[in-house]
């Protein structure tokens, strides 16, 4: 790829993996095609989960409440998870397998207590800015591919806020996997195509 364009490589980390705190089923299948795709790209950002203990997104962190129930917080619905991707933890490494050593930036994301954040640009309160986008301004980047973890989350929160920043955007759609709770799978893409994100398979680069 030329450039100006982008691949991000969204949270593949241990607890999201199959044995993690927060398994995305098939999780680790994609690692072998994102590590390819990454190849082919000259810029890559690689993001990671990255929570304080007792996050306000843990269910732990709400008594009476057990994983997946959903709760109103200041800046909406909030899912609640297992705890998972602790700072410093095993869970939140990235995972082996993950070979991308001309990766120029990692985007720690979710390490505010008390607001979760889904996607690489903004946290869940749609305020809070992560500071990719001016990164990806000043390096002139113009088009942003998405892969990774998990496909109804955190891709398609970064995919919806790169494309509201101007960038043309394309999800990878086998080089990622959903949680699929409570239909967020498609409510991901109902979102994603109505705002104009493109999703394709790698075949298709």
């Amino acid at each position: 790829m030329d450039s100006t364009s982008v691949l991000i490589v969204t949270d593949i980390q241990n607890d999201f993996l199959p044995g993690g705190a927060l398994a995305v089923a098939d999780g680790n299948a994609i690692i072998p095609l994102v590590n390819d795709l990454a190849r082919r790209f000259k810029n890559v950002v690689i993001t990671q989960d990255w929570h304080p203990a007792h996050h306000i997104s843990f269910a732990s962190s709400h008594p009476g409440k057990a994983p997946f129930d959903v709760i109103d917080l200041r800046y909406g619905p909030q899912v609640l998870w297992p705890d998972h991707c602790i700072q410093g933890s095993f869970g939140a490494a990235l995972a082996d397998g993950i070979d991308i050593p001309h990766a120029q930036m990692i985007i720690r994301k979710g390490y505010h207590a008390h607001t979760d954040s889904y996607s690489s640009f903004f946290e869940a309160d749609r305020k809070t800015p992560t500071g990719l986008t001016g990164y990806l301004f000043e390096r002139g980047i113009e088009k942003v591919y998405a892969v990774g973890l998990a496909t109804d989350f955190c891709v398609s929160w970064t995919a919806q806020d790169a494309r509201a920043h101007g960038f043309e955007t394309v999800v990878i759609e086998d080089a990622c996997r959903a949680i699929d709770t409570n239909d967020s799978l498609a409510a991901a893409i109902a979102a994603m195509d109505a705002t104009g994100v493109r999703r394709i398979a790698s075949s298709a680069l």
